[in-house]
């Protein structure tokens, strides 16, 4: 199917999933020779921040452009910046999703840019989830916003700009991502993953239409059987006393002798976990609202009418968000205290098992 204008065909050249005026605008400072010294893209997490950073990242090196704008995605400078290998591209992030970013990564960052481009006509640095940077990280960073060698380009990615110090987000040409529409995701993702209706159009809901969480959640091999123990387990803490959730928080933590290694996995489960329990609290929102027909755990309709006719919107709203909370503080909180305050706030009382 060939693209239907310039900007849609731009979008396909860069193999992207969606923000099609992010990517136009992008090709037209290269190609107008108008490139920004820094670049801020925001959004949540799985919406393709970072995938548009590093595409951005190829058309700005790549050797054998098809035209202006564009990559061709074979010559060395593509290959090595996709393995993110290239000489004069640096990445970085904190150690763990939820972390911290230090002020000596950056102050490291700042002598690598004072060189010399060893093979492309910049150097580019991408600092992938800068608001988990510290004060002092983004103070350090601030400077060489203000004082950038003419031959480097910035590309940060954040949740959100009010997360950073208003003078970053002042220096940098803001690109705010937003999750793409449910049945424009599921589209896509059915022609991309050639996968069932049915299974695009779960992804895309319970995904909240972000594509690179959909395409995750697709990776993952035993997504229907992790999916339904998550479920079971929230169905049953909603109809627990506070000691037996306790318990629960007990048991799933068990955090007294691991190793970085098992915390670490630890935190991926339950990051994984949340966003299967968000798009429950999402469906609860929408059945209150008379919209039954858009949730995306439809083999879980029954619990979602249960709990929608005990549970208040407000109190839904109230959930998802800290949900979303608990996702960004899961690298340096105390997983305990979190998950007790999580299920703390469930509603009790009610009975959603099968």
């Amino acid at each position: 199917m060939y693209p239907r204008n310039r900007v849609e065909f731009y979008t396909m050249a860069w193999n992207l999933i969606g923000h099609e005026w992010a990517v136009h605008l992008l090709g037209e400072h290269i190609r107008g020779d108008g490139v920004r010294h820094a670049y801020l893209f925001t959004g949540p997490a799985g919406v393709g921040k970072g995938t548009l950073a590093l595409r951005f990242a190829q058309a700005l090196v790549c050797a054998n452009p098809l035209s202006p704008g564009e990559f061709c995605g074979e010559c060395r400078p593509c290959r090595m910046t996709i393995r993110q290998q290239f000489p004069d591209l640096t990445i970085l992030k904190a150690e763990t999703v939820g972390g911290e970013m230090k002020v000596d990564v950056i102050r490291e960052l700042q002598h690598t840019l004072s060189l010399m481009p060893y093979e492309a006509n910049r150097r580019i640095a991408v600092l992938l989830r800068f608001h988990e940077a510290n004060e002092n990280a983004q103070n350090a960073l601030l400077k060489t916003l203000e004082e950038a060698p003419g031959k480097t380009v910035l590309l940060l990615t954040a949740d959100t700009a009010e997360n950073l110090l208003p003078t970053i987000v002042s220096r940098c040409e803001l690109i705010r991502l937003r999750p793409l529409a449910a049945d424009r995701l599921s589209g896509e993702l059915e022609n991309r993953l050639t996968i069932s209706p049915d299974n695009a159009r779960l992804l895309a809901r319970i995904s909240g239409g972000r594509p690179g969480l959909a395409l995750r959640l697709h990776s993952d091999t035993a997504l229907g059987s992790t999916r339904r123990q998550w479920m079971d387990e929230l169905f049953t803490l909603l109809g627990e006393n506070l000691p037996q959730r306790f318990e629960y928080v007990d048991r799933l933590v068990k955090l007294k002798r691991s190793s970085k290694e098992e915390r670490d996995q630890l935190r991926m489960r339950l990051r994984e976990g949340f966003v299967f329990w968000q798009s429950l609290w999402r469906d609860v929102l929408l059945q209150s609202a008379g919209l039954g027909d858009e949730i995306a755990n439809i083999d879980y309709r029954p619990q979602v009418e249960v709990i929608s006719s005990s549970v208040n919107p407000e109190h839904a709203a109230g959930l998802i968000s800290q949900l979303d909370t608990s996702t960004s503080r899961l690298g340096n909180a105390n997983i305990q205290l979190l998950m007790e305050a999580l299920v703390m706030n469930l509603p009790k009382g009610i009975i959603a098992q099968d």
